[in-house]
């Protein structure tokens, strides 16, 4: 009999909620009563009321106010950390702010090489990953709540069963170990380790967004694993094939950081860049010529630049623009490089290679280095390799550490049956945890010890932030643990890897100062070119040779592989191109949606061979005619409250083949929320909003992109405002340099607490992004130009929304700052309807008091605004008050960074104060390239816009 029989609704708990509270009571709860464990429980109880009834009505905060402020704390100022946050394995060198002990920012260390002191919108959104409220509490066995003592057993009998597979015979080896992409070196020791103690032990690496194809062209050109570096500082022609160069390659803010660097022909000299590709992507939007091709083009044009460029012929046929570009490259040895996307085969890759070489582009525009060992040793092949042997009985002991392949890839599911043992390390009860044996509770990057490199090789230290706040392993410690040796603290474990390169104390603490290890950088190799690397052909997609439409599964740009879909700032964030939120439509060229009589929001059946998924369908101006394109990373069953359910999955069609095909269904699918309110800004007179010219035509005449004269003068006024103060904040943003990331808009929310309001509100257009990235169109939907543009409150002079507040709550200050006084706003939103750039936000809810936020993650020098509050930019002047504590504390001028600033990897973004003719905003601002926007208003702006110049090749004709 179970000792909650006769427990009735009303009045207990349940046995499910009473083991999933105390996991610990969970055997003496399900097993006969017998009088010491009755006397046990009675003690347990009368302990919990004692202890509970000392403080009946305190909340369960979930962190402990120090009565003495821990060493280094001072109440009220920031203290700043660094480490790395890891992005498909590899390092990005961050700077972590505590506001008391708290984690609440992350910023880009500029000393590190990955990040150069920028940030992506993964980074920045990391702190909502942080304080996730549906982050695993504690460990689970068959989906049901576990202790950690029956963890570290199970681990023990993971090591056994290991051990037992192997001696009976039954497989070559027991274990198998599955990771993502790791650049760890504690991890890759603590992994050789375990092989080392199970010789036939096979480790897997995988990924869902697979570059293995990068890796093994790299290997097929030189003939051994190496890491190939661009360095496009030196290159003066680019062409970008289906290329991630600018978004999300290995390196991505550094090679964003150096091809902004050379866009304004103000300050200094233009590179060039084309791009072929099927779908538009950032690189391609940046680019002076994008061509749209089909995968198949694709092929077929790599093949006629190895013509053109390895064999010194004219390539025949092909596109028309392909011989100028072939002439551009070849006209700029040792500064001109080819960079292909990870999405084509290893022979493509090897090719490419090949082509750079013959470019002279060694030691100029790309280089050569070693790969460490435990990436160079080749993992035990691929995935599927690993369910071929799972679902044949062949492995006894499965550990999964940090991926998600029973959502990612359907197969394994089933596969995962047949084993006899599984353990999942992940910082979540998903897909894959939920379907393993064990699943261990993974500590955040952020709470424990750790190690990684960047592309370069430079090792970074990964401190702790803060205390576990959900509990949860580290996987340095979970892999000791299966090695059966005692448990380590993890920072022992890093230290020891590092003894050699840190071998005092005064050498640790400066490589945690500063967020990289010296001297820790891949070394530059002298390996020479294969010679067959410039025979190798492309294979043709086997799907590519149909009449049918090719679908193209990609990355979503925020969620990723899936792993952001509980992450609210991400689900909201505007996709850079479509604009669309909450959801992924398979996207479709404008010709196909004419030949199939869609719009946007209508639903269609996409299928692959017997699979089939309903979905919206989503016009993309720019994307190849046969093309059909799906977002991978939604549908997501188990991540948490936020994301389950939200979207299509879309990963089951990427394992299937057959014919591609796509059918209206002839009605309305779910509403797609879209973020594209302001279409009425910037298409009648979009050449005036982003202005923009030809380098010949600015060399021809510098102040090309200034007002006509039929356009009245900004300087024409009855009166003009002049701050009295000694500073006059004002910015400057580049358009050349901006390449529509997301991440200044990503900063901008976490700093200012701005809120999430959820799809439905923003189907009625009620977002609350203070800063948002305007994408506008020039020449035909099948072919248009893009064009990027940051809006945010400009801090007029003569502010229109200062004259029709009724009740004083928007204002200037002396210096200048359009500021809001919260407590004054009534909500008439009078300032918002005579705003000619409708950059302000209306709390129609309590959108922050519903967040599922927690509070301890906010800012606390931003106050959080109620229902009801007008809200907007306010150059974030929370850090504007602080650095004038600074300068009047040490007698220095105020320096400020924004957080969309701090957080740009093209530092198009500038910031200051225009007093001081020193400044950078000042030079900025003194730009040929300067304009305002909408000078007609008379509003006299403190942000200005420089225009944007392409580099066009005349000998392509448009």
């Amino acid at each position: 009999m179970s000792p909650l029989d006769g427990f009735t609704e009303a009045n207990s708990l349940t046995e499910r909620d009473l083991t999933r509270r105390f996991p610990q009571l969970e055997q003496a709860l399900l097993h006969p009563l017998d009088r010491r464990r009755v006397l046990k429980l009675l003690a347990m109880a009368l302990a919990g009321g004692a202890v509970t009834g000392c403080d009946p009505g305190t909340p369960d905060r979930g962190f402990v106010s120090a009565v003495r402020a821990a060493p280094g704390i001072v109440p009220g100022l920031p203290n700043v950390y660094a480490s790395a946050h890891v992005r498909d394995g590899y390092a990005e060198g961050i700077l972590v702010t505590h506001q008391m002990g708290r984690p609440t920012k992350i910023e880009g260390n500029p000393v590190h090489p990955a990040s150069l002191g920028a940030t992506d919108v993964m980074a920045q959104a990391s702190i909502y990953d942080f304080y996730d409220p549906d982050r695993a509490s504690g460990p689970l066995h068959e989906g049901l709540p576990a202790s950690w003592q029956e963890i570290t057993t199970a681990l023990q009998n993971f090591r056994l069963k290991a051990k037992g597979g192997r001696a009976a015979g039954k497989i070559d080896s027991g274990l198998r170990i599955l990771t993502g992409t790791t650049t760890s070196p504690t991890i890759g020791s603590a992994i050789d380790s375990l092989c080392a103690m199970f010789p036939g032990a096979v480790w897997h690496q995988w990924d869902a967004i697979d570059r293995d194809a990068v890796r093994q062209g790299a290997t097929m050109a030189y003939g051994q694993s190496v890491t190939i570096l661009p360095d496009i500082n030196r290159v003066d022609v680019l062409l970008a094939l289906d290329s991630d160069l600018l978004e999300a390659s290995p390196g991505h803010l550094r090679h964003a950081r150096a091809f902004a660097s050379r866009r304004n022909p103000a300050r200094g000299t233009m590179n060039r860049l084309y791009a072929a590709e099927p779908l538009p992507s950032l690189t391609g939007v940046a680019a002076d010529h994008r061509f749209i091709v089909s995968p198949t083009d694709l092929n077929e044009i790599i093949g006629r630049l190895s013509t053109g460029i390895l064999q010194n012929e004219a390539p025949s046929g092909g596109p028309d623009w392909l011989v100028p570009v072939i002439a551009d490259l070849r006209g700029a040895p040792g500064r001109a490089m080819i960079h292909l996307g990870p999405h084509h085969a290893s022979e493509a890759h090897a090719t490419i290679h090949a082509l750079n070489e013959a470019l002279g582009g060694r030691g100029q525009t790309f280089d050569v280095f070693g790969t460490p060992e435990y990436q160079a040793a080749a993992p035990g092949g691929s995935l599927s390799a690993l369910m071929d042997d799972m679902e044949r009985g062949r492995v006894s002991a499965l550990l999964i550490v940090d991926v998600n392949p029973v959502y990612q890839s359907p197969r394994f599911a089933s596969a995962l049956r047949n084993v006899d043992l599984s353990v999942c390390l992940a910082d979540r009860p998903h897909e894959t945890a939920v379907a393993s044996h064990w699943h261990v509770p993974l500590a955040h990057a952020l709470e424990d010890w750790g190690d990684a490199r960047a592309d370069d090789g430079t090792a970074t230290i990964m401190q702790p932030q803060a205390g576990a706040l959900y509990g949860g392993m580290s996987t340095v410690s979970t892999l000791h643990a299966c090695l059966g040796t005692p448990l380590h603290p993890a920072m022992d474990l890093v230290r020891q890897t590092w003894r050699d390169h840190l071998p005092d104390v005064r050498s640790w603490h400066d490589a945690l100062a500063s967020g990289i290890i010296p001297g820790t950088a891949s070394p530059r190799i002298d390996v020479a070119l294969r010679p067959a690397a410039r025979r190798i052909a492309s294979p043709l997609p086997a799907s590519i040779a149909t009449e049918s439409p090719v679908l193209l599964l990609r990355p979503d740009p925020h969620l990723w592989d899936g792993r952001g879909a509980n992450n609210p700032w991400l689900q909201e964030l505007p996709r850079p191109l479509s604009k669309t939120v909450w959801d992924n439509p398979v996207f479709i060229a404008p010709e196909m949606a004419k030949t199939l009589s869609v719009h946007n929001g209508d639903e269609v059946i996409l299928s692959v061979g017997p699979h089939q998924v309903r979905l919206p369908v989503w016009i993309q101006p720019g994307q190849a005619s046969g093309c059909l394109v799906g977002l991978l990373g939604w549908g997501r069953r188990h991540v948490g409250e936020t994301g389950n359910g939200v979207g299509t999955d879309l990963y089951p069609l990427r394992d299937q083949a057959g014919v591609v095909s796509i059918v209206p269904t002839g009605r309305r699918a779910t509403p797609v929320a879209c973020t594209e309110h302001h279409a009425t800004l910037i298409s009648e007179r979009s050449s005036d909003i982003v202005r923009h010219a030809t380098l010949s035509q600015f060399q021809e005449n510098p102040s090309c992109l200034k007002e006509s004269a039929e356009t009245p003068s900004s300087d024409a006024t009855l009166y003009r405002r002049q701050p009295d103060a000694p500073v006059a904040w004002g910015m400057s943003i580049d358009l050349n340099a901006c390449i529509g990331c997301n991440a200044c808009v990503t900063a901008c929310q976490v700093e200012n607490n701005v809120p999430v309001v959820g799809r439905d509100e923003v189907l009625r257009q009620r977002e609350m992004h203070w800063l948002r990235i305007d994408r506008s169109y020039e020449g035909t939907p099948e072919a248009p130009e893009t064009f990027f543009q940051p809006m945010l409150c400009m801090h007029c002079e003569q502010a229109p929304c200062e004259t029709v507040c009724p009740v004083g709550a928007t204002t200037h200050d002396s210096e200048g700052l359009n500021v809001m006084v919260y407590n004054r706003c009534v909500g008439t939103k009078f300032c918002s309807n005579n705003c000619p750039y409708k950059v302000r936000r209306f709390n129609y809810f309590a959108f922050a008091e519903e967040e599922r936020r927690p509070p301890v993650s906010r800012n606390p020098d931003v106050s959080v605004r109620s229902r009801g509050v007008m809200e907007k930019c306010t150059f974030c002047v929370q850090r504007i008050a602080q650095a004038r504590i600074v300068s009047d504390r040490d007698g220095t001028p105020e320096r400020v960074v924004t957080a969309c600033q701090a957080a740009c990897p093209t530092q198009a973004i500038s910031f200051g104060n225009l007093s001081d003719p020193e400044a950078e905003v000042s030079a900025r601002k003194g730009s040929p390239l300067t304009y305002v926007l909408l000078p007609e208003q008379g509003t006299r702006p403190r942000v200005t816009y420089e225009g944007r110049i392409l580099n066009r090749n005349p000998a392509i004709r448009l």
